[in-house]
């Protein structure tokens, strides 16, 4: 008998009470509002000494189809040499959250915003973050640009940093700008009806095609984690759930901020300026990981190597996509989580072994990353050849705070998915679903439903019909109970 009945499950609510749990204050303090209406009354266009008048160029942004917070807008241009010159604008949220005042207080206890499918807990108000601050189409705004020409060979050189005033052309989306990079949809109305912005984005699909592959040349990881998001109902509530697909287009963003994040790490190492860094250190744990590739017949180095690991994984991709997005989510937790940390002048970063690079920062989110607010008041202060706003000590303390509510929010971030899904499948109970086995251990048999991609525990895994079952494995199983309190969804062989 099949269960129809939609269940009432406050997810907010739960969304709310798991931030608390895990250590954010999802509520703005007294005093607020207060800021606001001052920075409110603030000049639309505030006051930016030195900055250069960038507003006449076809500037856009590329983001998720519900994204409102808009940290950063592309342009390119094609240089007589054969370089593509690239210009990634960053939303100046320091000039309107100067360093001590209430909200900045705030977003540095926060240090990120959170995105638990149902609600939006932001670090910064909307007013600003999805306002204010944020690059919105049509809207002047002041920017911190970053620029950096890409040669043929996918080498980024000439990068340099500078205030400017922008305006945003044209706000795009991931979805419709990836199909038709890749010709498998019709161009996006703004792009159909603007034959120089549909030029502008082929030259940055250019750049970006040349930038992942000289990156993958040099051993950066071609990982496919999926993602999922709730489809929500006109009165937000979830009825279901798809997978957010890589494509042209997210590639495209990729790679522009990692060769932005990467101009101002070096920006910061041949000025001689203490900064804050995102790395993954080298694999502690590489001889699970080649373990893991010997299994599957591939000799990986017995020292880290991730051109050779990257390899296996192009290949494995080939043979086995069904089962591409499990191994690469077992390579990513083997890796270690990324982390923040203080680098002092002089000092070589750890580098981010993923990425395949050794300079890296994170620069281009400001709206949502405290990280980010803090690198472009160190990147501010030195074009503008002021003193520096932190101290040492300053930076080892948000570093360390922002590794460990990145942590949090992780944590959050993947307790609501799994409650959103037992929302979402519990007028399916009695239903039969296409699945993969992903885990045998202790605690019992974990499988994935292909569709919709979601995880619960085999039930009756000890029966008759269930023994013997491992990773990898395909089998039928039917869904028997779900506990979206508890984030809980069984199945029954």
């Amino acid at each position: 008998m099949h269960s129809t009945k939609a269940l009432h499950f406050n997810l907010v609510a739960a969304a709310h009470a798991e931030m608390i749990q895990r250590g954010f204050q999802p509520d703005f303090p007294a005093g607020t509002d207060t800021e606001l209406a001052a920075i409110k009354a603030q000049p639309a266009l505030p006051s930016a000494p030195g900055a250069q008048d960038l507003r006449s160029l076809l500037w856009s942004s590329i983001d998720n189809d519900t994204s409102k917070d808009l940290d950063q807008i592309e342009w390119a241009e094609q240089l007589p040499d054969g370089r593509i010159r690239v210009l990634i604008g960053v939303a100046d949220v320091d000039v309107r959250v100067p360093q001590g005042t209430l909200l900045d207080k705030h977003a540095q206890s926060e240090t990120t915003s959170v995105y638990t499918g149902v609600k939006v807990f932001p670090m910064l108000p909307a007013d600003l973050s999805e306002g204010i601050t944020s690059l919105n189409e049509n809207e002047d705004r002041v920017a911190m640009v970053v620029e950096f020409a890409v040669d043929p060979s996918g080498c980024a050189s000439g990068g340099k940093a500078y205030r400017a005033l922008v305006r945003n052309r044209a706000q795009l989306a991931y979805n419709s700008i990836g199909a038709w990079l890749e010709a498998r949809g019709p161009a996006p109305a703004k792009v159909a009806a603007n034959a120089d912005l549909a030029a502008q984005l082929k030259l940055q699909d250019k750049a970006a095609q040349v930038l992942v592959g000289c990156r993958f040349q040099h051993g950066a990881l071609d990982l496919e984690t999926i993602e999922t998001h709730p489809i929500m109902s006109a009165d937000d509530q979830p009825v279901g759930i798809t997978k957010l697909e890589k494509n042209r287009a997210t590639s495209l963003i990729e790679e522009f901020m990692v060769a932005a994040n990467g101009v101002i790490a070096r920006t910061f190492e041949d000025a001689g300026v203490a900064s804050i860094r995102r790395i993954v250190r080298t694999p502690k744990r590489w001889d699970r990981i080649v373990e893991v590739a010997n299994g599957l017949g591939t000799k990986l180095p017995e020292q880290p190597d991730s051109k050779a690991l990257n390899d296996f994984l192009l290949v494995q991709k080939q043979k086995d996509p069904d089962h591409f997005s499990d191994l690469s989510l077992t390579v990513v937790k083997l890796m270690g989580p990324g982390e923040y940390v203080l680098v002092k002048p002089g000092e070589v970063s750890p580098g981010h072994f993923g990425l395949a690079v050794q300079d890296y920062t994170h620069s281009t989110a400001p709206n949502r990353r405290f990280p980010d607010v803090v690198t472009q008041r160190l990147i501010k202060a030195h074009v503008a050849k002021a003193a520096q706003p932190y101290s040492e000590g300053d930076l080892n303390a948000i570093a360390l705070r922002c590794t460990q509510m990145e942590d949090a929010a992780r944590k959050v971030e993947r307790d609501m998915q799994k409650r959103i899904a037992a929302v979402v499948l519990h007028p399916r109970i009695g239903q039969t679903f296409h699945a993969i086995v992903t885990g045998v251990n202790q605690s019992g048999t974990f499988v994935r439903a292909i569709d919709p991609h979601v995880e619960g525990m085999l039930v009756n895994a000890g029966k008759p019909g269930a023994k013997g079952l491992d990773v990898g494995d395909k089998l039928d199983v039917k869904l028997v109970n779900t506990d979206p309190q508890r984030g809980y969804i069984d199945f029954a062989m």
